[in-house]
């Protein structure tokens, strides 16, 4: 990852890297990898998102089509 400092302006340079790596999930991923996560766990985890995605897909698509569930 590159961020570039101009006119010597560290302050803002280091607001973009971490807005970068906020937008990356580099901050998520090292609060998940904290402490060891089972792989039960992280398959459970890993369900639980795809069902939620799959939840807010369907939502958005009836929203889109006008509420009309056929």
């Amino acid at each position: 990852m590159l961020v570039t400092v101009r006119d010597n302006n560290v302050d803002q340079a280091l607001r973009a890297l971490k807005k970068k790596l906020q937008r990356e999930g580099v901050y998520r991923e090292m609060k998940m990898r904290r402490f060891y996560e089972k792989p039960s766990e992280r398959r459970a985890r890993m369900q639980a998102a795809a069902i939620r995605r799959a939840r807010k897909l369907d939502r958005k698509r009836i929203e889109r089509d006008g509420g009309q569930q056929h």
